[in-house]
């Protein structure tokens, strides 16, 4: 069984996007490549014909795991969230005790996730170790870099 995802309406709205593109231009696409492939002769010796059908497998693999997703996406309404601690979707002021440096993260699904824009993952190791926390808490959370404390300055949607 697959796992329930939580989306914001933008992040749900992307997947779907993608997934539509992938089942209309990108059929078309890996269709065209292989018929192309296929009028460029005798289809036992021609390894672009097979490089095509296998890019069309993979594809439709993708489509299936898109598909999937959608399926299992849920979407959360962002004014019934408790603000009185770290959820999915909660936008997370936080300090490094130890230099002072202040950041603030949303934590948003996988699919969803970009360091540059400031979205998280809710799986990423700093998202876990913030779930379920409240304003003013400093907590230690082990990273990949080792272990680093952070206190939490503000919690909103």
């Amino acid at each position: 069984m697959a796992e329930v995802a939580y989306y914001t309406k933008e992040g749900l709205e992307k997947l779907k996007e993608e997934l539509q593109y992938l089942k209309t231009v990108g059929r078309a696409n890996m269709s065209k490549a292989i018929a192309e492939a296929r009028d460029k002769g005798d289809l036992s010796e021609n390894a672009e014909y097979d490089a095509a059908k296998e890019a069309q497998g993979l594809h439709e693999a993708k489509i299936s795991q898109m598909q999937e997703a959608v399926a299992n996406a849920r979407l959360l309404d962002e004014s019934k969230l408790d603000l009185s601690k770290v959820l999915a979707l909660s936008i997370v002021k936080i300090k490094n005790v130890k230099n002072g440096t202040v950041m603030s993260y949303q934590l948003v699904s996988e699919t969803e996730a970009d360091l540059k824009s400031g979205k998280i993952s809710v799986t990423s190791p700093i998202a876990k170790g913030l779930l379920g926390k409240k304003v003013g808490e400093t907590i230690e959370i082990t990273v990949p870099a080792g272990k680093m404390e952070f206190e939490i300055l503000e919690i909103s949607r």
